[in-house]
């Protein structure tokens, strides 16, 4: 008998995720006992009990886990999220199990132990697959976990864990990276990333495609020259001069080596340094890289001062094209303490995003009171932005328009006439400022949000109340041709009068229902998506002069649907066109002049493309599919080109360096060992 688990998260048609009791077992002999008749898992938002008809009892089911091939290095008692490179991995072994030939007739199951660390885990990286590769929106890929209790992850520092982080903060931090381009899958390389994690190679992360967040270079001859030049002299000879003899003379560390030759190839234009001296600063300036200082002590919170010096200087240089490489000791607390306010800053990121979206990319990031500080800051840093912004419009303004003069206006005349007249001087035109928006991202990443389709609301009253009558042609025509034009107007006739031409309502029947059904967009919208299944949008585009409209419909009118008839004449005309698309030109013109026949003034809608965010409304839209290639596009040229376009070529192009291949000892594919990272941050000095 197979041994229970929680019940199934169906995340898409194939995809699937679950928790088994502490240990679990092994995919080996879960797939065998599932094989028998009778073992058949639930899934969630089924009914529990009662007789099933549904062709899912009998559905074959594939189980596979990564709790033994992927696992969290933590620094003190923090357990995730997993890095960016345990991240891609997944998705390539999630991808590679899609897309095997044996497995096409099983649903997947990702499964996890029940213990809250590798159950939040696993859940993050299934909610990130379907968010990254199938491209669906961060809400919905939540939704089918959004019952499940998942405990806070926690941050690397010593301190009693008093800030929360959870599993969504970090699913919309990685979404607005994506958005506003600095998080790209494509460009990621995995091996870069696992070598110069560590501490013996250089111990550095790119946080966005303009941030390095790297610990502190330690030159320890440098210290100890340093150390004994005070005590001889009293002060430190800190001469460029001499500074460069004495790098001259010895031999840096090998992870500053390998952090002053990749800094000088990557385009690196300033190195801020946040801790105390523990290396000469003029061995980056020899190499062209301007140095920066900012110490605040460890542990502790920059001042406003500090965070605006910061911020403008890394914007400069990021608006130039440069790169920012910022480090404390660790590279963690105060490091992602000010990138995360630049973030905020910058992109519109909340603290929770910047922090959840930090710890993916560099694990670690923000510690203790920092969290909080955070937190606190966040909305004042985007007032700033918002004046930085105003500022920015108002100089742009005033540069390409001349300066106003105004003169003064002259005294009235003495006269009886014209004191008696009061003269008002005309106010001076008003100056027109464009919207303040907090960034030019964010209003790309809005524009993109306003073209996305609402989620259809739930119904708010019993469907009794909210029935709406259909009128036919002959009597929607009878009722607009009865009008009360011809009679005069009530309100002009004497009180009694008024009361006798007043319509008596019979008996039986109340005042309510006695009163007329308004019709208005909002319930002409809603009778579409109950009728259709799909959204209407917001701004339907109006139907063109040679659409068949009555002269005496309003402009609240329902259109009328298809009938049956027509729907079946439109689905086989789509078939024909379907299948005959390689005929001539003749035959697709009757086809569509058949089409648009059926439906008449209404506009055909093109198929959503698999990048667009979707919605929460159930569709069969190709987002809905496992797999980008399940996706039923036209066999056309523009069409393959589109398709091309979107595939993911980072899953099929890196697959041999992330996954092993099958085998008759190993079976399925599955992951590759994981470099195990050491860091520096145990030996950080961290006030608790």
């Amino acid at each position: 008998m197979a041994p229970k688990c929680e019940p199934l998260c169906q995340f898409s048609d194939r995809l699937y995720f679950t928790t088994f009791p502490h240990p679990p077992p092994t995919p080996l002999a879960l797939n065998r006992l599932v094989a028998e008749p009778g073992n058949q898992p639930r899934v969630r938002a089924k009914p529990k009990a009662g007789p099933s008809v549904s062709p899912d009892d009998n559905s074959r089911y594939y189980y596979f886990t990564v709790d033994d091939q992927l696992s969290y290095m933590s620094f003190f008692q923090d357990w995730g999220p997993f890095n960016l490179a345990m991240v891609y991995k997944a998705c390539i072994l999630i991808h590679e199990l899609l897309e095997d030939k044996e497995l096409a007739s099983h649903r997947l199951v990702l499964y996890s132990s029940d213990d809250p660390h590798r159950k939040a885990n696993a859940a993050l990286l299934m909610a990130l697959y379907v968010m990254i590769v199938q491209r669906r929106a961060p809400w919905e890929a939540f939704h089918p976990i959004a019952e499940m209790e998942f405990m806070p992850f926690r941050d690397a520092g010593r301190g009693p864990p008093d800030f929360s982080l959870n599993v969504q903060d970090c699913l919309w931090g990685v979404w607005k990276a994506m958005q506003n381009g600095l998080c790209d899958m494509n460009e990621f390389n995995v091996e870069e990333y696992e070598y110069y994690e560590k501490v013996e190679n250089g111990d550095w992360n790119w946080i966005t495609p303009n941030f390095i967040a790297f610990a502190s270079p330690v030159d320890t001859a440098w210290i100890k020259q340093m150390k004994e030049a005070r005590e001889g002299s009293g002060s430190c000879p800190d001469t460029p001069a001499k500074s460069k003899n004495l790098a001259l003379q010895r031999k840096l560390p090998t992870p500053f080596l390998n952090c002053l030759d990749y800094f000088e190839k990557r385009n690196i234009k300033l190195v801020v340094r946040l801790n105390t001296e523990l290396y000469d600063r003029n061995t980056f300036l020899d190499r062209g890289i301007d140095h920066m200082e900012l110490y605040f002590d460890d542990g502790t919170n920059p001042t406003d001062e500090i965070v605006r010096s910061f911020i403008d200087v890394a914007d400069r240089i990021i608006e130039n094209g440069g790169v920012v490489a910022v480090h404390c000791k660790a590279g963690l607390g105060r490091t992602g303490t000010l990138i995360g306010a630049y973030l905020i800053w910058k992109y519109g990121f909340t603290a929770n995003e910047a922090i959840g979206f930090m710890r993916i990319v560099r694990p670690g990031c923000v510690v203790g009171p920092q969290q909080q500080y955070m937190y606190i800051k966040q909305l004042e840093w985007a007032k700033w932005a918002a004046l930085d912004e105003l500022r920015k419009s108002q100089a742009t303004t005033l540069t390409k328009s001349p300066p106003l003069v105004v003169t003064p206006a002259t005294p009235p005349a003495e006269s009886d006439e014209e004191n008696n007249i009061m003269q008002v001087t005309p106010p001076l035109p008003p100056v027109s400022l464009p919207p303040v928006t907090p960034s030019r991202h964010i209003g790309a990443a809005t524009a993109k949000a306003k073209d996305i389709v609402p989620p259809g609301q739930p119904r708010k009253t019993p469907v009794a109340k909210r029935l709406a009558q259909e009128l036919s042609d002959e009597e929607s025509e009878t009722e607009e041709n009865d009008t009360v034009d011809e009679l005069p107007s009530l309100s002009a006739l004497p009180p009694i009068t008024r009361n006798r031409l007043k319509p008596k309502a019979p008996r039986g029947v109340t005042a309510s229902e006695q009163r007329p059904t308004r019709v208005t967009r909002s319930t002409a919208g809603a009778a579409n998506i109950r009728k259709a299944g799909t959204a209407v949008a917001p701004s339907a585009p109006a139907a063109p002069p040679s659409s068949p409209v009555k002269s005496g419909q309003g402009p609240n009118k329902i259109p009328r649907l298809a009938s049956t008839r027509t729907m079946a004449a439109a689905k086989a005309a789509a078939a024909a066109a379907k299948g005959n698309s390689t005929n001539t030109t003749s035959k697709s013109s009757t086809s569509m002049t058949t089409r648009k026949g059926v439906i008449g003034s209404r506009k055909l809608n093109p198929p959503p493309s698999p990048s667009r965010l979707p919605t929460l409304i159930p569709s069969k839209r190709p987002h809905h599919v496992s797999t980008l290639s399940e996706v039923n596009l036209p066999s056309t040229a523009a069409k393959k080109a589109e398709n091309e376009m979107l595939c993911d070529t980072w899953m099929t192009n890196n697959a041999a360096n992330v996954v092993v291949p099958a085998s008759k000892t190993t079976g399925r594919p599955g992951l590759r060992n994981v470099r195990r990272r050491r860091s520096s941050f145990s030996s950080a000095d961290v006030i608790v």
